[in-house]
């Protein structure tokens, strides 16, 4: 079995999660997307399947905490105008993903996004043993239309990241097989408040409940978060 390397790219926590900003402050904001990698990191490294979790981004904080959580920081590289890749998303992954390889040589790869709170190592780990062999996989997201994982379970092949509205479609269009299992946590990114609130029902993590009950966010969340494990 070959060793098999995660990436996941966070942006700066400036731009963080503006389709919540008529529900949270910016400062709430920010500490709810480090909480989310947060609980997202820790369900990645608790799965010995993958050998190391790559986090990029051009963000200190997020860096600071990343390498706290036992991560690999990467530096966000150097952004290209380009109408199909505006947030820059894939060209950090594509850059993140060539250097894991370049230092550990031909390795599998997995892309995550970053705002799973309800993540659970169980299901990464379940996820990773149904993605066949020798293609690239995707998980699709609750909303049906996004991407929460890219799978490449071929050494050689690039990540080739689609990430973006419709990404799955576009993933899937490019070959990537459509992976179905039942992972609610994995396939649960938080865009809106309706997503946060599933998450929260779902079981979050320590570091997004804890946030949440923090800045008062309207729902019992001390009595339905849930530790990693």
């Amino acid at each position: 079995m070959h060793a098999l390397h995660a990436v996941i790219a966070v942006k700066s926590l400036d731009r963080a999660k503006s389709r919540l900003a008529d529900r949270l402050r910016p400062e709430h904001r920010a500490r709810l997307v480090l909480a989310m990698l947060a609980d997202t990191v820790s369900a990645a490294v608790a799965v010995p399947r993958i050998a190391s979790v790559t986090v990029v981004t051009p963000d200190p904080v997020v860096a600071d905490l990343a390498r706290t959580l036992g991560a690999v920081v990467h530096p966000e590289p150097r952004r290209v105008i380009d109408a199909t890749d505006p947030d820059g998303l894939n060209t950090a992954l594509t850059d993140a993903a060539a250097a894991l390889r370049h230092r550990h040589g031909p390795v599998e790869l997995l892309a995550l996004q970053a705002d799973l709170p309800a993540l659970r190592p169980d299901e990464l780990s379940d996820m990773l043993t149904t993605a066949p062999e020798g293609v690239r996989s995707v998980v699709v997201d609750h909303a049906g239309s996004g991407t929460a994982a890219l799978v490449v379970r071929d050494t050689v092949a690039p990540l080739d990241p689609r990430f973006g509205p419709g990404s799955a479609r576009r993933h899937i269009a490019a070959g990537a097989v459509d992976l179905h299992g039942d992972w609610p946590g994995l396939r649960l990114d938080v865009d809106t408040a309706e997503d946060l609130d599933r998450a929260v029902e779902l079981g979050a993590g320590d570091s997004t409940g804890a946030v949440l009950h923090d800045i008062g966010w309207p729902i019992r969340v001390n009595e339905r978060v849930r530790r990693v494990c």
